[in-house]
């Protein structure tokens, strides 16, 4: 009986020893958390939503309490937030420019051609898959079956005229739209942003024109006719520097294509599909 109770004291040993060696070394190398971490994450809104850049609301608080980030990267908390976290570490509040999403496509049922009748999955991630990685003739753009619609906790983007549009009243910047986009047309601008580029195609403008009415012909225009020097082409496609542009218009007066429009005035006219956000059929 002895040699069957033997392995299991030895066993108790090691695993009391470990016990007590493991408490001790907790003691020891024990580090205090700042009593500010706990008073920030009270102050956010507990969405846990990723848009500050941190997995969640616990580790952006501890990144601001450790001084290793500035406050006010809460899109949800909006200014409120960043002024009750600027208090409890006592610096100024400075929530910088708020950012929403936007959706670099323009390509409307009536602008952009299909190469068929799409049966399939009514998802864009499914539909993604297919041979051409697109229902459209132009493989960049919007699928519109509403993977983000159905990602935003906001009610903040909906499918109007086959397309993804953002209202940026609702948007909160948490870049769940931009995570469910496969094809990765979703990307966040400042809300204050006054001019962008309703295109993602770099292709040669020759080729975009056969295949969508409102692609970008990267003809360069905007780019030279800019007054404040705000718009560089790059894979034939206009790049808006916002920290330059004034928003003046003149891009979007100019453009031959109207892919550059005031982001204000887009949208007005695209006709709602809420209801039919997902159809079973695209035709």
């Amino acid at each position: 009986m002895a040699s069957i109770f033997i392995p299991f004291l030895i066993l108790g040993g090691i695993g009391i020893l470990a016990g007590l060696l493991l408490g001790f070394a907790s003691k020891k190398f024990a580090q205090e958390e700042d009593p500010r971490q706990q008073l920030l994450r009270e102050c956010l809104p507990g969405a846990n939503c990723g848009g500050c850049g941190f997995a969640g609301c616990d580790a952006y608080a501890r990144a601001v309490a450790a001084g290793e980030v500035p406050v006010g990267r809460c899109g949800v908390g909006g200014k409120e937030t960043a002024d009750k976290m600027a208090a409890i570490m006592g610096v100024s509040s400075d929530a910088g420019q708020p950012m929403v999403a936007f959706t670099a496509c323009c390509g409307t049922k009536d602008k952009a051609e299909r190469r068929f009748h799409y049966y399939g999955t009514s998802a864009c991630r499914e539909a993604s898959v297919i041979p051409g990685g697109s229902i459209k003739s132009c493989r960049y753009g919007c699928l519109g079956f509403g993977d983000c619609v159905k990602a935003c906790l906001f009610d903040a983007i909906h499918i109007k005229n086959g397309i993804a549009v953002v209202d940026r009243d609702k948007c909160r910047g948490c870049r769940a739209c931009i995570e469910a986009c496969p094809k990765h047309l979703i990307r966040m601008i400042s809300k204050e942003a006054a001019v962008e580029v309703y295109c993602s195609n770099c292709e040669r403008g020759l080729d975009v024109k056969d295949i969508c009415k409102a692609g970008c012909i990267g003809c360069g225009i905007c780019s030279r006719q800019c007054p404040q020097k705000a718009i560089t082409m790059q894979n034939d496609l206009p790049v808006i520097d916002h920290a330059l542009c004034d928003g003046c218009g003149l891009c979007a007066e100019k453009c031959p294509v109207h892919v550059l429009r005031l982001i204000k005035e887009e949208g007005s006219s695209l006709k709602d599909e809420r209801v039919q956000m997902v159809p079973d059929v695209v035709k």
